[in-house]
């Protein structure tokens, strides 16, 4: 599967766990920072990453390097996923459910944070066995990546769409298709808005500092001046 471009992407970036984790040397034991770290857009591509450092920002820092990495594309039904899938890594056991629009995300933890930043508004989850958040996460993206959409599906078979889900449930796929796009680009033009102001208070706030210290330095070569004469 070919890599996917983050730099292309306008991603979000979520810690899901910090951990002061240790290992045992000949010495002693040796302690470090250990981040678990999603990233996503919003609009189907998602990755997960784990970064380990001496300091608390650099392992954050390789953790979203690390996430960037492994984006995966999860293929969307309107708000929700195509049909239900059930996966399992290592002795964590995740369950992904299609709901209905309005529902929400019903999930918690580390599940959340994957469904959230994927772009997916409306599902239901359910998390078994071992509740550790690496583990789960990785359950969660295994069962993102099984998912296929409609038109995938159908192109595979050789079939239309409302052959391989029905004709009401086609028209239905189609019309949350086309809500979920205008939703999509709104949130992102949101976001890019908020990301815009963020950078411009911070570019005033930056000149005011200059301008300020520019005055200073002016009244104090000015007050040097009166001084010595």
């Amino acid at each position: 599967m070919a890599r996917i471009d983050a730099s292309k992407l306008n991603l979000e970036e979520r810690v899901v766990q910090v951990a002061r984790v240790s290992k045992v040397v000949m010495g002693g034991r040796r302690f470090s920072m250990r981040a678990l770290v999603v990233v996503g857009d919003h609009n189907g591509y998602v990755g997960f990453g784990l970064g380990k450092a001496n300091e608390y920002t650099e392992a954050l820092r390789k953790g979203v390097e690390d996430a960037k990495k492994h984006l995966i594309y999860v293929p969307l039904a309107g708000t929700t996923i195509p049909y239900m899938v059930k996966t399992r890594f290592g002795a964590s056991e995740v369950m992904l459910k299609p709901a209905a629009p309005g529902t929400g995300v019903i999930a918690g933890g580390a599940v959340r944070a994957v469904m959230e930043l994927a772009g997916i508004r409306d599902i239901l989850t359910k998390s078994l066995g071992s509740t550790n958040a690496a583990n789960t996460i990785n359950a969660c993206l295994q069962a993102l990546r099984e998912l296929r959409s409609p038109d995938a599906e159908a192109a595979r078979r050789g079939k239309t769409v409302a052959e391989i889900i029905g004709k009401k449930r086609a028209e239905r796929y189609a019309a949350e298709i086309a809500s979920a796009a205008e939703q999509a680009a709104a949130a992102r033009g949101a976001r890019e808005e908020e990301a815009r102001e963020s950078r411009s208070t911070t570019g005033r706030r930056g000149s005011g500092d200059r301008d300020r210290r520019g005055s200073e330095r002016g009244d104090r070569r000015g007050g040097d001046r009166r001084r010595s004469s």
